[in-house]
């Protein structure tokens, strides 16, 4: 007789097909960009940043697609809003683990955000992209900081903290690598990989920060997997997130 398989386990759910998956990972950001190139011209016509118009394009767009598709599949399996079995990688670990595995991959988060991305970044947007109006580069924000009100940046900027920071971490990683993640099992050791590459796609509004998302983040995911551990990824990408979403912030007060 087999024994019962456990609701938050790989074996408990089934494999997605290669276009499903492909799908899943691409549509909701393929949405969202669309909105945002709409959306953030319009807002520089309002004086608004264009980072505001991404959030607004962001929450609306991927993380609604996302929490959306969530809580349908929550819906069919549990008949309630109940996520179990639909994100699994829930195994717990001691606490010494978290705080010493968070540390080793946000600094390495680090190490390639500041040392190894800056030249590789410049390098493709030279090459690549010069022909990409600088309303879309998120790093010219700081040259025109003059453009916008104080209260403006102010409250965009604490957007930025609480969505960036905060709540599209912990909805992309329940989506991404709690339940689509285990969906390409099959792939096993290439699933991480698998997973990271297709998550820097899905940001379709900075093609050009592709290299830096997956060596970043590739370590992240494999170490999710490893552990079969999801909070360990919300943990190190809200925590990527907020220091950079934070800088703003304090660029912000600032000026």
């Amino acid at each position: 007789m087999n024994a019962p398989t456990h609701p938050d386990t790989t074996a408990s759910v089934q494999n997605h097909s290669l276009r499903l998956s492909l799908l899943l990972h691409l549509l909701p950001g393929a949405i969202a960009t669309v909105a945002y190139l709409i959306l953030a011209p319009i807002g520089e016509r309002l004086g608004l940043p264009s980072f505001l118009m991404l959030l607004v394009a962001a929450v609306f767009f991927a993380l609604s697609f996302e929490l959306g598709c969530l809580l349908r599949e929550a819906r069919k399996r549990n008949s309630s809003f109940s996520l179990r079995g639909v994100v699994v990688y829930r195994e717990p670990l001691p606490v010494w683990q978290y705080v010493v595995l968070s540390l080793l991959l946000l600094f390495w988060l680090a190490f390639v955000a500041v040392v190894v991305n800056p030249p590789v970044e410049s390098a493709i947007v030279d090459s690549l992209f010069s022909w990409v109006p600088s309303v879309y580069f998120f790093n010219s924000f700081a040259d025109h900081l003059s453009d916008y009100s104080r209260s403006t940046l102010i409250v965009s900027a604490l957007l930025l903290v609480v969505i960036n920071g905060v709540v599209g971490p912990i909805v992309e990683e329940l989506y991404f690598r709690g339940y689509l993640m285990p969906r390409i099992s099959r792939l096993k050791w290439w699933a991480p990989l698998f997973s990271s590459v297709l998550f820097s796609l899905y940001h379709f509004f900075s093609p050009w920060q592709n290299p830096l998302r997956i060596l970043a983040f590739t370590p992240v995911f494999y170490t999710v997997l490893w552990k079969k551990n999801i909070y360990i990824g919300i943990i190190v990408h809200c925590l990527g997130n907020l220091l950079g979403s934070v800088g703003v912030l304090i660029l912000v007060m600032q000026n």
